[in-house]
């Protein structure tokens, strides 16, 4: 974000808690400062973008916060995905000096779009501080939206984030099942995305997983975070949220396990430990940055599709090998994208929920979806889209000797 708005000639100041952090923005442009206090004195807008609440309170309201070094009139917005709650405690205090307070946490619309203005935020809060600053926000996202009180744009990033985290977790279980039955990693990815079940986890995702790195881009923290955030939200709305659940006791269970510093993706190695094995394709690099090859150059060719959204070509050499499954191991791969796609209804099922839950309109829900976690099929079809729950039979007649808790557990909400 801040180097597009160096290269649309913006003035910025930059803090973080490491300056190596900064040292690309520094060199493109940006100006250090020493606190948070002196980055924010003299600045029109200040953005916040931290991994978790309680930096933003720090960051905010702490000694040498950044409120201190605001003026009147001008305008904070915070990007972090957050307890809303908290920003509410810091509006607050704001509003006593006369700033404006936005609530604007951005969702990527393809794997880290962030990187390249490919990225949708919602903000929440005062309008006039909206207002102000949309031309800024117009620079470093593709798409804003502005959608009411504090709250109700956390209450969207957290929604669109279940459509997310929830698939990646049952994706890494589902291509276990395949790739121990002997079909290709690689042959069953182009198969799912060819599939109903397809979504932006198993299409971006899943080839952080088949090289190992388990993406550097989002920590397990993170990932821990924003499902337990989702949970007090439907706690505090009142609703039961299943399968969301399901997985934030999962993602909690690896966050237990695993140093929460490595990759979100680390939630797959829960089934890969469990039955010593790796779902991995040999000598398979995912084409990002953030995969196991740190100097991957992404395709400055993007595809674009009926909506208007972007994502980067992928090259044509990552098309998968020739491989014929026979019938039982072509029923297994029907079986597991079919899985794939009543569990992906299932999560914009509860998102929906989630957002009604603060009040937000079914269009408006919508809207943002579908600017926000890159591609589903279900979503991008779910009006008179019927689901077919025999899936969950023919998924637990499976066999297989896998220990699989998460799958059992999902099968359990329908089995009560």
């Amino acid at each position: 974000m801040i180097h597009e708005l160096l290269k649309k000639g913006y003035q910025v100041k930059v803090f973080d808690r490491y300056r190596s952090a900064a040292e690309s923005v520094i060199a493109a442009g940006a100006q250090w400062a020493d606190s948070p206090k002196d980055a924010a004195i003299g600045c029109q807008i200040v953005i916040t973008c931290l991994p978790l609440p309680q930096d933003v309170l720090e960051n905010m309201l702490g000694d040498q916060g950044a409120l201190e070094g605001m003026a009147s009139g001008t305008t904070w917005i915070d990007t972090s995905t957050t307890d809303y709650h908290n920003t509410l405690r810091i509006a607050k205090s704001a509003k006593a000096k006369g700033v404006y307070s936005i609530e604007g946490p951005v969702s990527n619309l393809s794997h880290m779009g962030v990187d390249f203005a490919n990225s949708s935020i919602y903000c929440a809060g005062d309008r006039e501080g909206y207002d102000m600053s949309l031309e800024v926000l117009n620079t470093i996202t593709k798409i804003a939206f502005y959608v009411g009180e504090i709250g109700s744009a956390q209450t969207t990033k957290l929604l669109t984030n279940l459509l997310f985290y929830g698939p990646v977790a049952i994706a890494g279980d589902c291509f276990a099942i395949s790739q121990q039955a002997g079909i290709p990693n690689h042959w069953m990815w182009d198969f799912v995305k060819a599939s109903k079940g397809n979504s932006v986890a198993t299409e971006q995702f899943m080839p952080m997983l088949f090289d190992g790195s388990y993406d550097s881009s989002c920590t397990l923290e993170i990932g821990v975070k924003d499902m337990s955030l989702t949970v007090a939200l439907a706690d505090e709305f009142g609703l039961t949220l299943p399968l969301g659940r399901v997985i934030n006791e999962r993602y909690h269970t690896s966050g237990r396990v695993y140093d929460q510093q490595q990759g979100h993706l680390k939630i797959c190695k829960l089934t890969e430990d469990a039955n010593e094995l790796q779902v991995r394709i040999a000598g398979f690099v995912a084409p990002t940055k953030y995969g196991i090859n740190k100097q991957y150059v992404r395709s400055a060719e993007v595809v674009t599709d009926k909506y208007g959204r972007i994502k980067p070509k992928l090259p044509e050499s990552y098309r998968a090998p020739a491989f014929e499954p026979d019938v039982e191991q072509r029923q297994l791969a029907g079986a597991l994208a079919a899985f794939m796609e009543y569990t992906n209804y299932v999560f914009v099922k509860e998102a929906y929920e989630l957002g009604y839950g603060i009040g937000i309109r079914h269009d408006l829900i919508t809207e943002m979806i579908l600017w926000s976690v890159g591609t589903c099929w279900v979503f991008e079809n779910f009006e008179g889209y019927k689901a077919n729950p025999a899936v969950l039979d023919d998924v637990a007649a499976i066999k297989t000797e896998l220990h699989l808790p998460l799958i059992q557990d999902v099968l359990g909400i329908w089995a009560r």
